[in-house]
């Protein structure tokens, strides 16, 4: 039987992180989360490469453009949705997720997505380290875990 997990940590990668600065309060707790979390698993500042864009909407095109950049193994994207009172919220994640997503499985490296679709803004500060865990810090947990198995495959 061969068994892949993702225990191993025998590469040094390298990381990119998108963030949406669109509610920068809480996206930049979520950043704060992911590079902490990243430096716990011996990822240095160097091996670490941080694009800001304005909004969720701009994730995914960014995203795409440094997974094939060949500059990282792996991205974190990150933002925070946070419902209105128009349907804009409806149309903002769903295309956010959809294009984080075809990256992911259509791009070279894999793509974790960490963008918050919260009702209120405490919902999100709770979510991005506030009251409870960090999605940020989970999201380089995912993305550790992928990069050790993708290297297994």
């Amino acid at each position: 039987m061969n068994i892949l997990n993702h225990s191993r940590i025998n590469h040094e990668f390298k990381i990119g992180i998108v963030v949406a600065q669109f509610n920068a309060l809480v996206t930049e707790k979520l950043q704060q989360g992911a590079v902490s979390q990243l430096e716990k698993y011996g990822v240095s500042d160097a091996d670490i490469t941080v694009a800001t864009v304005p909004g969720a909407l701009e994730l995914p095109r960014i995203t795409k453009k440094l997974a094939n950049s060949g500059q990282v193994d792996g991205i974190i994207a990150l933002g925070a949705v946070i419902r209105g009172e128009t349907s804009h919220y409806d149309y903002v994640c769903a295309e956010t997720a959809n294009g984080v997503a075809q990256v992911s499985l259509n791009g070279p490296v894999p793509v974790m997505f960490g963008v918050l679709t919260t009702d209120n803004i405490e919902q999100a500060i709770s979510r991005a380290g506030g009251k409870g865990d960090n999605k940020g810090a989970d999201c380089a947990d995912g993305l550790v875990e992928m990069l050790n198995l993708e290297q297994q495959l």
